[in-house]
């Protein structure tokens, strides 16, 4: 934001001449710096809500800190034009210095929330096209797997079943057998018996 960085020079240069257009200049810019700091807090407002469930964990808490800096920012701004007024008041250069810090100081703090805010956008993908574009896109991987998921159970199941049954058919199968290689064995005792007798 530019304005305060235009209130910054005019302060700056008010100390060496003085000049009360230059004060009145000053508490206008500082006045709609207030205002656009309202408006800018609703419109965030606004868009957190729209980009908070997209977010990650650390998106959420990073739009949270955004929010409260934000809040800040307001009350500060509207602190700032009445600290503008009441410097006005007194004409000596102490008061023109003390609210040239001050500026600078919340000057320093909305370049912070712009940062802030877009970390949000380009590190967080807050409000952005290709975030929920991948959301979609994961949504469908996500729908899709769940598909895969439930046919590899079920393959799996028919799989079980099948190796049962093969298993009962063996089982089955080896039932049948043994008892005719007892009968077998029992003939060829009882064929060994005749031979020895």
């Amino acid at each position: 934001m530019a304005i305060p960085v235009i209130i910054i020079l005019l302060e700056f240069f008010n100390i060496f001449f003085r000049r009360r257009a230059l004060s009145v200049f000053s508490l206008f810019l500082t006045l709609l710096v207030a205002t656009v700091m309202v408006g800018s807090y609703y419109t965030g407002v606004a868009d957190g809500q729209e980009a908070f469930d997209m977010l990650s964990q650390a998106g959420k808490g990073e739009l949270k800190e955004h929010k409260e800096l934000g809040i800040v920012l307001v009350y500060a701004s509207l602190a700032l034009v009445i600290l503008k007024l009441f410097f006005m008041l007194f004409r000596g250069a102490l008061s023109r210095i003390l609210f040239l810090m001050i500026t600078l100081a919340f000057a320093g703090t909305i370049f912070k929330q712009g940062h802030d805010g877009g970390e949000l956008v380009y590190k967080f993908g807050a409000n952005n096209e290709a975030l929920q574009k991948a959301l979609d896109e994961n949504i469908d991987l996500r729908d899709e797997f769940e598909e895969l998921k439930s046919e590899c159970e079920e393959k799996k199941s028919s799989i079980k079943n099948d190796e049962v049954e093969t298993k009962e058919e063996t089982v089955s199968k080896k039932e049948e057998e043994e008892p005719q290689v007892q009968v077998e064995s029992d003939n060829n005792i009882s064929n060994e018996d005749t031979n020895k007798s």
